[in-house]
């Protein structure tokens, strides 16, 4: 067993520090009076730079990651922008290999032979996370340095990549691909976006394996991904559920004590995206009935602004901290 020490709460020492810089990015030295002088906005959005994205690592038959996000705070005090690089949710269909090596059958096998384990996940080489946003540069492949078997910031094992003992600083470079099936869910959060005040989930997977991850919109916050069965009808196909589909639950408030537990039995209405994300003009909302099977991940914590990496009441109880 091991400890990855190389997680997100590294940039948030440096964060002030960073944001201070953030309105020069984009700015020779000759507009930099300029900038002091009022004439351009004071700061302005976080660019980009190749980061650790961490992710959670679900499916057996298909592999899917869903990043692990943070709001942490704003650029500055008009809250326009949130300054965290992780101020994405993005979940992906995704395989792993090293060359011919297909180290996907090598996560498939771990998996199967660790039935009760909850948490595979997966640290990344360095990455700018929009990239993969399939209205821009669409990444097909990025490089990661290792795959746990359990959450890679706290007690895990190895599967393939750097082995024990992790590297504080892994280089850049990464160990194997992480090659990019298609993009099941992307959008980027937004200060004083609408916030669902029912739970809200996307709805995705193949075949009999199907998961839900909670809808994240703004803090506080939670993130949460839960694999069901759709009972009756509708039954989805292939294509509709890797476009991820639009699922709420009228009745239950969008908090994280409320969220859907295993073992329940719950009704809601689901609404179908297109190949571009977006959901169906004219595609009237459906009954779903689904049963949660199992809870993969939740995080409340550090979907708080700001976060906190104590654990929470709700997390207790979850059991997935202690």
């Amino acid at each position: 067993m091991s400890k990855n020490n190389n997680n997100r709460r590294e940039f948030l020492k440096n964060a002030a520090v960073a944001a201070a810089g953030l309105g020069f990015v984009r700015f020779g030295l000759k507009e930099q009076p300029l900038l002091a002088a009022g004439l351009f906005p004071p700061t302005l959005p976080p660019l980009d730079q190749p980061r650790t994205h961490n992710m959670l690592v679900v499916g057996q038959q298909t592999v899917y990651l869903s990043h692990l996000p943070m709001f942490d705070g704003f650029t500055d005090k008009r809250r326009v922008e949130f300054s965290s690089p992780h101020r994405y949710q993005v979940i992906l269909e995704a395989t792993f290999a090293d060359g011919a090596k297909n180290l996907t059958e090598t996560y498939a096998a771990d998996r199967a032979g660790h039935a009760s384990e909850k948490m595979y996940t997966i640290n990344p080489a360095l990455f700018v996370l929009p990239d993969l946003d399939p209205k821009g540069k669409a990444l097909k492949t990025f490089r990661g340095n290792t795959v746990f078997r359990g959450h890679l910031e706290r007690e895990n094992t190895p599967l393939f990549g750097f082995m024990e003992p992790f590297p504080a600083k892994p280089p850049a470079g990464g160990l194997f691909d992480v090659n990019v099936t298609r993009v099941v869910h992307f959008h980027k959060f937004t200060p004083g976006a609408a916030k669902p005040t029912q739970l809200q989930y996307v709805l995705f997977g193949k075949g009999t394996e199907v998961f839900m991850a909670h809808f994240i919109a703004g803090p506080p916050d939670f993130d949460q991904v839960i694999s069901v069965k759709v009972k009756g009808g509708p039954q989805f196909t292939d294509e509709q559920l890797a476009n991820g589909i639009k699922a709420t639950f009228a009745g239950r408030p969008n908090t994280a004590k409320t969220r859907l537990k295993e073992g329940q039995n719950v009704l809601g209405m689901s609404q179908l995206a297109g190949t571009d994300g977006k959901l169906v003009p004219g595609s009237n909302a459906k009954p779903l009935e689904v049963e949660v099977v199992k809870e993969f991940y939740f995080e409340e914590g550090e979907l708080r602004i700001p976060p906190t990496f104590d654990p929470t009441v709700e997390e207790k109880n979850s059991g997935f901290r202690e």
